[in-house]
């Protein structure tokens, strides 16, 4: 009886809760789509009057709603005023008039899907492109005593790191402008650049530098860089005809040609001028900022490579020592350097240039030197920086056999070159690690070398590295835990020319013991093109491996064999902007160690 007392109550509680969820199933339900209450981008703008029309250009390109949602966004908003500058330029009263897809490239021109605050910029460009692959170039410029980070040499930034819920903002005074010229176009309506324009048209690549913009099969696009001469620089470049004992000035055409057109016909590819012209074209997008960090360079003109320096933040090219001289070389003019074109970059040097012969250089390849981890602009060579990594399939340019989701990671290191390590989580054989580990170097010119692979010792790693060359195993194994001929790590009283006899080295300046990094030299390779290699980590056994930080290299070095194998040696740390991580050997008196 007490059971069926109780029904009433319990059908009355039944009927109530289905009549909530009929209610609730009429009503709309709206979810926030961010993660906490802080102001989305289009939130912002909505709120800001002063933006409005940005705000406009955003709901008509229909990236309104896009940038209303969860994200980590750069935007750059010209304000009101820029935005009627712009329509001003175009002889427009709305943006309505605007072509679409024209409005819809400027929109995506101010838009980067990464956060850069200011502290990420440099004197050049941001690493990543914006959504409509093009990069911002950053600089400073001073107006009235009054300093203002600029964009792409145009655009001053009037407030910067406004943090949203999705994004970092910067207000700036002038809509950024897209670049729909060719290398071509652009180099043809500069009058400085003339006398080249002349030089590109008589040797057939005008047409080869008007190309649109196309991408091959791994959507690597056909982009060019140019190192354009003006015609102040032809003006000022004279030349004696040995045949006629005549000084020309190569400030014409015709002299040009009798200088260099061994063959008559500029458009033939392997007469002189011709190959003048292709030793100015390098493939890929090259900014300023890739030639500081890039110590050689390929150019169109075949096996012929451009190297690069930087010193006191210039960018010098082709100033090298070979026997003892010092080429100057010549510098790129940052002024009129880092102009962006639809199909490429031009650059606009100090010097006539043509092909030298090129011997050998030395080239340091630091492993941790990959556009993946750069990308990472928190933690990638920064103070504080943490440990991060990827799994198989995530690198351009670093490939390998075994288990997919184990990484290969960037580690902070403070006493390391660049103060980071390249981690090999679980190098071993089978699907257990990571194993065949391919990497493809930087551009080498073709020559003999000795290739020395710097590592971090440890009771863990393997014993039994070898590394390939372009398919071909080199002569010596690394033991990643053994103490260069000491297992006692007292090796600083062992002169560094002795050490190498035994193949190894202490690659940093000042050795300290502790930090047990070492380089052990590999073998002697011939590179037979000018071009990147590949070089290939293997092990056939790892008994009592380890895991995380087992495996950590640094640099690997390969270096002319007639060159000083053990001098330069390298700056610890974080790099320092305008500062090489190169020492050289101390004068007499000091310690070497």
């Amino acid at each position: 009886m007490e059971k069926l007392s109780r029904l009433p109550r319990l059908l009355s509680v039944f009927f109530f809760f289905i009549a909530f969820l009929l209610l609730q199933s009429c009503t709309e339900l709206k979810f926030k789509e961010t993660t906490d209450e802080t102001q989305n981008v289009t939130e912002f703008l909505r709120d800001n009057e002063e933006y409005s029309l940005f705000l406009e250009m955003l709901d008509l390109t229909n990236y309104a709603s896009y940038m209303n949602t969860y994200g980590t966004f750069t935007v750059f908003i010209p304000n009101n005023d820029a935005v009627n500058n712009y329509l001003k330029d175009l002889g427009f009263t709305s943006l309505t008039q605007v072509p679409i897809e024209d409005l819809k490239k400027v929109v995506k021109l101010h838009i980067i899907d990464t956060k850069y605050t200011t502290a990420s910029f440099t004197d050049g460009k941001l690493f990543n492109p914006t959504l409509l692959g093009q990069f911002i170039i950053t600089g400073n410029t001073v107006v009235n005593g009054e300093s203002f980070r600029t964009l792409n040499k145009e655009a001053k930034i009037l407030t910067s790191n406004l943090e949203l819920g999705n994004a970092v903002v910067h207000i700036t005074d002038k809509v950024l402008s897209v670049a729909n010229k060719t290398l071509a176009q652009t180099i043809e309506e500069n009058p400085e650049l003339s006398l080249f324009t002349e030089v590109l048209k008589a040797t057939g690549w005008f047409e080869k530098l008007n190309q649109p913009l196309t991408f091959d099969a791994n959507k690597v696009g056909s982009f060019l860089t140019v190192l354009a001469q003006s015609n102040e620089v032809y003006d000022n470049t004279k030349w004696t005809n040995p045949k006629t004992k005549v000084e020309l000035t190569l400030n014409t055409l015709d002299n040009l040609k009798i200088r260099y057109s061994h063959l008559g016909d500029p458009t033939n590819t392997a007469d002189s001028l011709n190959l003048y012209v292709q030793y100015h074209v390098i493939p890929k997008l090259n900014y300023l900022a890739d030639f500081a960090v890039t110590p050689v360079f390929e150019t169109k003109a075949p096996s012929e490579v451009i190297s690069s320096k930087l010193i006191g933040g210039e960018i010098f090219l082709n100033r090298d020592t070979f026997n003892g001289v010092l080429e100057p070389g010549f510098s790129v003019l940052r002024p009129t350097s880092d102009l962006t074109c639809s199909n490429g970059v031009l650059h606009t040097v100090d010097t006539n240039f043509t092909i030298i012969k090129r011997f050998p250089l030395p080239v340091y390849f630091d492993l941790c030197d990959q556009p993946e981890f750069a990308a990472n602009v928190a933690n990638y060579r920064k103070p504080g920086g943490v440990k991060f990594g990827f799994g198989r399939g995530s690198f351009k340019d670093i490939q390998w056999t075994g288990h997919p989701t184990y990484p290969i990671e960037w580690a902070p290191v403070a006493s390391s070159v660049n103060g980071d390590l390249l981690n090999i989580f679980r190098f071993r054989v089978t699907n257990s690690g990571a194993n065949d580990i391919e990497v493809t170097t930087p551009v080498i010119i073709k020559g003999r070398y000795k290739i020395w692979v710097s590592y971090r010792q440890s009771p863990r790693a393997s014993a039994t590295t070898r590394l390939w060359f372009n398919g071909k195993i080199t002569s010596r194994i690394i033991n990643q835990r053994e103490l260069p001929n000491d297992p006692n790590n007292t090796t600083s009283g062992i002169p560094d020319n002795v050490l190498e006899t035994q193949g190894y080295k202490r690659y940093i300046y000042p050795h300290v013991q502790g930090d047990r990094l070492y380089s052990r030299l590999v073998g002697i390779v011939d590179v037979e093109t000018t071009g990147r290699q590949k070089i290939k980590f293997v092990t056939d056994n790892c008994s009592g491996c380890g895991g995380a930080d087992a495996d950590s290299f640094d640099l690997v070095e390969f270096r002319p064999v007639d060159m000083d194998q053990i001098w330069p040696k390298f700056r610890k740390g974080l790099p320092v902007p305008g500062q090489s991580n190169l020492v050289p050997k101390p004068s007499p008196g000091e310690p070497e160690n």
